[in-house]
């Protein structure tokens, strides 16, 4: 399997006001990831609020995603809910729509208490699509799936064929490194904190998926550029760049709730969140951009 490089996207779902998806913006939304330099998308996940739509929508969403594929704009498809059943037919619609591959966080309900029941499921899920790469999506800040990454891969191999990484959004690094390190680098490990971007190139990390890489991606570009140049200085400017813009982000609400208005800043206005997450009022959203014109923001991009 092909280890995937550069930044990919976690793209928004874009939605009009009454809540229903607004399909027709993702081909301009695309248009901007690919002039930006983005190398793909991860979609329905975390920031696409997978888990708030139906099954039928995120499926209208990937099919959307894909007509916008090339071989330099991979589409991933995020196919995670709390039944392995659905997640099994959502992996394989993306296998017959001509997706690049599917991830699956872990079960939010009932969640897994050891390793050997987390694969059970994903062994399911992946068979749905047993001709695409398998991304498991680690991200226990948001799942509560609080599990060794390590032990999973060991285990998993032998039972998921089509495996190919992990999606890694967790601070623990020195886990992240031993998963690189697995059975001689075999494993594709996708950095997820865009505000520890360094931190991952650092153990080995070549590729990175993350929200703020919506709207910022040429500043990590060039972060990674420094890195793998050996300016390490430059590298850490950009970084603290990027942290000083997360700083105030978090302070919104974070990479969804804070993201989606930042796009909206910037042009390409993908309507409100989903309940639970709420949105920003008009006079918050006044003063976030104040904020950001304050911090040079909208300089960066």
């Amino acid at each position: 399997m092909q280890k995937l490089k550069g930044l990919i996207a976690a793209p928004f779902t874009p939605m009009f006001e009454d809540g229903t998806l607004n399909l027709g913006l993702i081909s301009p939304y695309a248009e901007k990831l690919k002039r930006d330099g983005v190398g793909g998308v991860f979609i329905c996940g975390t920031t696409g609020e997978g888990m708030l739509m139906s099954p039928e929508e995120r499926m209208a969403v990937a099919e959307a995603w894909l007509k916008e594929q090339q071989p330099d704009f991979k589409v991933i498809v995020h196919v995670g809910t709390t039944s392995y059943v659905q997640s099994k037919s959502l992996a394989k619609h993306a296998q017959e729509i001509g997706a690049y591959a599917v991830g699956c966080m872990g079960p939010t309900f009932l969640k897994p208490g050891n390793t050997d029941d987390l694969i059970r499921f994903c062994t399911e899920v992946a068979s749905g699509a047993p001709m695409l790469p398998f991304y498991y999506y680690h991200i226990p800040t948001v799942s509560d799936v609080w599990l060794s990454m390590p032990e999973f891969l060991n285990k998993a191999q032998s039972v998921i064929p089509n495996l190919a990484g992990i999606k890694f959004t967790h601070r623990n690094m020195m886990e992240m490194m031993q998963c690189m390190n697995a059975d001689n680098g075999k494993w594709d490990i996708l950095h997820g904190f865009d505000e520890e971007l360094l931190c991952g190139l650092s153990v080995g990390a070549e590729a990175a998926i993350g929200s703020t890489y919506n709207y910022m991606a040429p500043l990590y570009l060039k972060l990674m550029d420094a890195f793998n140049s050996g300016d390490l200085a430059s590298a850490r400017m950009y970084q603290a760049k990027s942290v000083e813009f997360i700083e105030i982000l978090i302070r919104y609400g974070g990479g969804v709730i804070g993201g989606k208005p930042v796009l909206k800043m910037l042009g390409l206005d993908c309507g409100p969140l989903r309940a639970p997450a709420h949105n920003l009022s008009e006079e918050k959203f006044d003063q976030y951009k104040k904020e950001l014109e304050n911090l040079g923001f909208f300089n960066w991009i």
